[in-house]
């Protein structure tokens, strides 16, 4: 297998410099709260606060990040400081009495909300590995573990945690086997822990049952419990951006376990399928909703251009052509690159805008909020550059 070796070495020097002059600069140091602990991320363009308050999501995720740079890319102080910040945050503020975790909180840690899902509960787990990683932190360690386990009490107990339908129509969604998988992939590969392979085993086994749909070409984004397709508007609403998010998790898996040719398979044929469903013939770039049957969506920012599905794509056309030598995956990859480095990307001020209309205008200027933060665009630019780097230390 032949790639384009100097394409390689100019993509993996881009997303290097991306990521180490350009987006976590953006962020850091000066998001660190100082005051009360983990981080300030809600700001503008160029940097400006623009509400201090915390979205639990995100400080799990910056804790990530800065607990992963120390641990892959250079063991410096002021990131395992600011991961100390952010985990002790965490830990200390961000837990209700009853063992469930906020949503959103005060800058100094008084809870505003909570929801019915356990998302916040996935970020904490690998906010607490990697840092327990780069600290030695064994309490850490320990957390991971047993938010872990809970997670995994929560996907399987029906009734456990509040719902929010009725019976009347049951679904299920890909984001559980997604979310738990790649929960469940940095758990194993900072800390590790026994029972993530069977568990990563079973999810991907489920999407592949459930959600993957070969004879239409698409991965639903709901789906009925048994896997068939609710015809509702609900049930027929695609996320091309999200279900190649979970394409690209099981690359990694098969990547992970030495190539497996039935995982690359399967990872492929979700990028391919909704590859063709969600990026724009017109302007370019990846739709945000999509409807099964082409019928119109709900959702008024369907044909919206956000930041993160963007950071998926990228990672997984890149995956796919290392892993394949398909040439038509480097193409995809330069397409979607150069699209979402072009419009998102802010050259003054560094980092990318959150929100483009269809045409590729800057809907609004905020760099974060409840749901953007320093994760998904940092996140690609440090694992594509791994991947890179590994590909190039062999060839």
């Amino acid at each position: 297998m032949k790639l384009a070796i100097e394409y390689l070495k100019k993509q993996a020097a881009f997303y290097k410099n991306q990521l180490l002059k350009d987006t976590v600069p953006f962020w850091f140091p000066r998001s660190i709260d100082k005051e009360h602990g983990g981080f300030l991320l809600m700001r503008d363009a160029d940097g400006t606060l623009i509400d201090d308050d915390k979205a639990v999501w995100i400080q799990g995720r910056a804790t990530w990040l800065l607990s992963t740079l120390y641990n892959t890319i250079e063991p410096k102080k002021e990131w395992l400081d600011g991961a100390k910040s952010g985990i002790d945050f965490l830990n200390n503020h961000c837990f209700d009495t009853d063992g469930q975790m906020f949503f959103h909180v005060t800058r100094d840690g008084k809870p505003i909300r909570k929801r019915r899902y356990y998302f916040s509960e996935t970020f904490a787990v690998i906010a607490n590995a990697a840092y327990a990683k780069a600290s030695g932190d064994e309490s850490a360690a320990e957390k991971a573990r047993y938010l872990f386990g809970k997670c995994i009490e929560y996907a399987t107990t029906p009734g456990i945690l509040p719902a929010k339908f009725t019976n009347t129509r049951p679904a299920k969604g890909i984001g559980v086997p997604m979310i738990m998988m790649n929960t469940a992939q940095q758990l194993r590969e900072t800390i590790g822990d026994p029972r993530c392979d069977e568990w990563i085993d079973k999810w991907i086994a489920e999407i592949e049952r459930d959600f993957v749909k070969d004879d239409i070409k698409c991965v639903m984004e709901q789906v009925a419990p048994d896997g068939s397709i609710i015809d509702h508007i609900d049930g027929r609403t695609l996320n091309p951006g999200h279900a190649i998010e979970g394409a690209w998790f099981i690359l990694h898996e098969a990547k992970y376990r030495n190539n497996d040719p039935k995982l690359i398979a399967l990872g492929c044929k979700m990028l391919d399928f909704m590859w063709e469903r969600g990026w724009d013939k017109e302007h370019g770039g990846i739709l945000y909703f999509r409807d099964v049957y082409d019928e119109p969506v709900q959702e008024y920012w369907q044909d919206m251009k956000f930041w993160w599905p963007h950071n998926e794509v990228i990672i997984a056309t890149l995956l796919a052509y290392v892993m394949t030598g398909d040439e038509k995956y480097m193409q995809w990859h330069k397409m979607v690159h150069d699209y979402a480095y072009e419009k998102f990307h802010d050259k003054e001020n560094g980092e990318w805008y959150g929100y483009l209309h269809r045409d590729g205008t800057i809907a609004q200027t905020a760099k974060g909020n409840m749901y953007k933060g320093p994760f998904h665009l940092p996140r690609q630019e440090w694992y594509c550059l791994q991947i890179l780097n590994e590909y190039l230390d062999k060839a």
